[in-house]
């Protein structure tokens, strides 16, 4: 298989660029699409109106978007077999591999979640550069591409931690501003952290177990901010800005319920690494087919849950009401053109951020991460969707902090919890979602 993805520096500003347009339009729409009136909404009393509230369409549009991978790698198929490289500039996938420059015969201790690498002493001439698995030599071919034939399904288990975590999020996201909900997702290095521990056998250094504490303090003040300056519901009738405030409790739910689907999405992590390392597969494959099993499970999951919950006195109306939910999808044109507007973004970070994280520096993701929480914030404050909260701002701020210092991308404040190399433990190689 002939490299795909693997941009010249010269378009790497563009790429980064719209990786960071179409990560912020992935929650500022959906926060939108929350905020759309669909019932009562001609009634006087904000109270009484009902807005699109319908988290698991919301996933299964964001799997659509996931299946527009196939686009690209139809695309792209096309373009290698019309347009052939020659033998020297074509590499091959081997599965996803660390090789640390190291010698001291640990390379088991430095597997990582999806093929991290070390980020290097001051010594080494490659600090903080990326091992591109696609020009890497896997030195042991022991095991057989785990997703030969219908091997593949396998793919099935995390794009059901995917469904599991997104559908939390998006429910959460009903409750809390769309710049908490962002920030609040920086809980996920926590549970990263925890799981290289457990399933991966990975050692932490005292700063990193520090940094995880500093994470949870980050998060916790975030959402205290939200549980004391609830942000109204924006009215979306009269244009008047009027609105129904959640109570303190519905925020703490709601930060609650983001902070722990990043456990699914951490366990997507594992789950990922385990498959990468076994098979000679493109990352904006696994995206494809984590998007074909993530929308057939969903579907499957919204007839169950219809027949189960929604078509009950209780649940007519609710987020497990197929038939209202979409009704509501195809009758009012904001949120069917929201939604179609999402599925391109997703399909649109998956291309663009799988480019830009091949060849940037672990400094730069983190950095394009940050600023995708800030734009988010800053036009969320413009359009009028939250307020301005100093509480937040310091929970933010160490939230950055704290997974800089984790990643080892800046030193620990005190000396004596300084070591020589630090191994990044989020992705080298993610897969992009939302």
């Amino acid at each position: 298989m002939a490299s795909s993805i693997i941009p010249s520096r010269a378009i790497i500003p563009f790429l980064v660029a719209m990786m960071l347009f179409t990560g912020v339009c992935n929650t500022l729409l959906t926060k939108y699409q929350d905020n759309q009136c669909v019932v009562n909404c001609s009634d006087p009393d904000p109270k009484r109106r009902k807005h699109f509230e319908q988290p698991v369409i919301q996933t299964l549009q964001m799997f659509i978007g996931e299946m527009g991978c196939w686009l690209v790698v139809g695309i792209m198929a096309l373009y290698r077999r019309f347009f052939p490289r020659s033998s020297t500039t074509t590499v091959s996938y081997q599965p996803v591999r660390t090789t640390p420059d190291d010698d001291d015969g640990t390379a088991a201790d430095n597997a990582s979640i999806r093929s991290t690498t070390a980020l290097t002493s001051a010594g080494n001439n490659n600090d903080n550069t990326y091992h591109n698995p696609a020009t890497s030599i896997c030195k042991n071919h022991d095991h057989p591409s785990v997703l030969r034939g219908w091997r593949v399904c396998l793919l099935a288990l995390p794009a059901i931690c995917d469904i599991l975590g997104t559908t939390l999020m998006n429910a959460g996201l009903l409750l809390v501003a769309a710049s908490i909900y962002q920030m609040t997702r920086g809980a996920l290095v926590l549970f990263v952290g925890l799981f290289s521990v457990i399933f991966l056998r990975r050692h932490l250094h005292a700063f990193q177990w520090l940094s995880l504490v500093g994470v949870v303090v980050g998060v916790g003040l975030v959402g205290l901010a939200g549980a004391i300056q609830p942000d109204k519901k924006p009215g979306v009738v009269d244009g008047a800005g009027s609105g129904v405030h959640p109570d303190a409790l519905s925020v703490i739910i709601g930060v609650l319920m983001i902070a722990g689907a990043q456990i699914f999405t951490a366990t997507q992590f594992v789950l990922e690494e385990w498959i990468l390392e076994r098979s000679a597969i493109e990352p904006i494959r696994v995206v494809g087919w984590e998007g074909l099993f993530g929308f057939l499970v969903t579907l499957l999951g919204m007839v169950i849950l219809h027949l189960a919950i929604g078509r009950t006195p209780g649940g007519k109306g609710g987020p497990f009401d197929m038939v209202e939910g979409w009704r509501q999808f195809w009758e009012y044109k904001s949120v069917f053109v929201s939604s179609i507007l999402i599925m391109i973004s997703i399909g649109g970070f998956n291309f663009f951020g799988l480019s830009v994280t091949r060849s940037v520096s672990a400094t730069s993701r983190s950095t394009i991460d940050t600023c995708r929480t800030l734009f988010i914030w800053i036009v969320s404050l413009g359009l009028g969707w939250e307020t301005f909260k100093w509480l937040q701002v310091v929970g933010f701020v160490l939230l950055v902090y704290f997974t800089f210092l984790f990643n080892g991308i800046v030193q620990p404040p005190f000396k004596f919890l300084r070591v020589k190399e630090v191994e990044e433990l989020l992705p080298e190689e993610p897969i992009e979602h939302n």
